[in-house]
């Protein structure tokens, strides 16, 4: 059966499958979304004094470099570094005076007691010491806490200066990626981090970027040690943990409605979905590197819809969905079955977009978008002009506080598996699990990011045996992050379950 997400206007469909005590599961899932992407990687990039990207005259492309499979095994097992480092600081926020750094901050400062022994080292870093400076006083304005002002160190380091980004690096315990697209500007940051023993995490939503550099850092992370774990805010954190809980909770798959209300998104995601739809190619070619086989399939295979399709589950039209959850579920999916010889979960994604008039507005956009996104002139067009090109979904000043306050998100996992054997007949029983949380790009990334970085920080025996280049899912399966992530506003639980 297919597995759906749902958000105001997007459909994602999900299909798992899981032994439930030496009997199988099967569910599918849809997710619908109106303002889906919440990347959130901070202003466009720029040649502006102070922000912590390169130049947009001088972007670094994406490299991918062939090498073994990035899961085979390595001699390191133990991380190089840990809460016990001599490393001045547990976190370094990376992009801090970004549009997204200023909100980790915020979340970083508000949860501070949450740090071993009940503090929290940290400090904020970027390219421009006065704005990092000028975010620092509105987090102490904003939580009421002055000390900010005087008790959080600011390191200096850009993106296209290697050696700055090494200095950061060797202070830190873990490093908070908030600048992007991570496309032209995040390989150094992992590459810096790698070479310099800091765990890495990002808050990326570029399926290229985030295979690149498990192809390309797995291995060198692993003999070092160090975890590099990207997608660790709204993407993908609820779709990929999401989905482990309800196979937790019922060792079988599930149906996923998203939703997600009232907000607009800054353009850096903007950016992100531009490009990542122009280099479509290259993500294919990219994926042949890694030499993968088909996971095995338990049951029935998955029924993949149409390219448009009137959804029962969500009573709306909906569409396939381009987003990077199912990328991350997948990888998170194949890595559980090589290490742990879990069955894989089939999945597959569809947005849902609206009755009649928005399939016409839809595919209006989606075709002008699609022509558009070919040539480097539409693309210049797309970005200086997201708000028009994308009917207010996106933004360059990115939602207000207010927007913010008002939003929400809710992933429903509707799920069918098997008692028994599943060669048997149809699935025979059923759950729905839901993931609730606040406003998606804001306000739910850092609270995702920073509580990834705090299980980090006091869980490094529940993270896999050697360092890598890792999704959330793999990452944190047998840490406490959903039990985390509960505690602050992100909440995962059981709505119903049949037998």
């Amino acid at each position: 059966m297919p597995l759906t997400w749902a958000v105001n206007n997007t459909v994602l469909v999900l299909r798992l499958w899981k032994p439930v005590i030496g009997c199988r599961v099967d569910a599918t899932a849809f997710i619908a979304h109106d303002c889906r992407k919440s990347n959130a990687h901070g202003p466009a990039p720029s040649a502006t004094p102070g922000s912590v990207v390169l130049p947009a005259s001088s972007p670094q492309r994406l490299t991918v470099h062939t090498s073994p499979s990035p899961f085979h095994l390595v001699t390191m097992t133990t991380p190089t570094t840990s809460t016990s480092s001599s490393r001045p600081y547990h976190v370094i926020i990376f992009g801090a005076s970004g549009f997204t750094g200023q909100f980790v901050v915020e979340e970083v400062a508000r949860t501070s007691a949450e740090g071993p022994k009940g503090t929290l080292k940290w400090a904020v870093a970027g390219r421009s010491r006065q704005k990092l400076e000028k975010v620092l006083e509105q987090a102490a304005a904003t939580l009421s806490k002055p000390e900010l002002k005087s008790e959080v160190d600011i390191i200096v380091a850009d993106v296209s200066e290697p050696d700055s980004l090494a200095a950061m690096c060797k202070q830190g315990v873990i490093v908070l990626n908030c600048v992007g697209p991570y496309r032209f500007y995040g390989e150094n940051v992992v590459k810096a981090c790698v070479e310099n023993g800091a765990h890495c995490i990002d808050i990326c939503g570029e399926p290229q970027f985030l295979e690149g550099m498990q192809l390309n850092y797995h291995n060198q992370a692993a003999e070092k040690g160090v975890y590099i774990v990207g997608s660790c805010g709204f993407d993908s954190v609820p779709a990929d943990m999401g989905v482990l809980y309800t196979r937790d909770q019922f060792k079988g798959a599930a149906l996923i409605l998203f939703h997600l209300h009232g907000s607009c998104i800054h353009d850096g995601t903007w950016q992100s979905a531009i490009y990542g739809f122009a280099d479509s190619d290259k993500l294919k070619s990219l994926r042949k590197k890694f030499g993968h086989g088909p996971l095995p399939v338990v049951g029935a295979k998955i029924k993949r819809r149409g390219t448009l399709f009137f959804s029962t589950e969500i009573d709306q039209y909906a569409v396939p969905f381009m987003g990077s959850d199912p990328s991350v579920v997948k990888r998170t999916q194949r890595y559980l079955h090589e290490e742990n010889q879990d069955t894989p979960v089939q999945y597959a994604a569809y947005a849902g977009v609206g009755g009649v008039s928005s399939v016409i507005k839809l595919l209006f956009g989606a075709m002008l978008f699609w022509i558009m996104v070919k040539f480097s002139f539409g693309r210049s067009l797309l970005m200086k002009f997201p708000e028009f090109f994308s009917f207010g979904v996106f933004s360059k000043a990115g939602p207000t506080r207010k927007q913010m306050e008002e939003s929400s998100f809710c992933f429903t996992f509707f799920g069918e598996g098997y008692t028994e054997d599943p060669s048997q007949g149809k699935p025979n029983a059923k759950i729905r699990t839901q993931v609730k949380g606040p406003e998606a790009g804001y306000v739910a990334t850092p609270i995702a990011m920073v509580q990834a970085a705090f299980t980090i920080l006091h869980e490094v025996k529940s993270l896999p045996k050697t360092g890598g280049v890792y999704t959330p899912g793999a990452a944190f399966v047998k840490t406490t992050l959903i039990d985390r992530l509960n505690k602050h506003g992100i909440q995962f639980s059981v709505s119903s379950s049949e037998a």
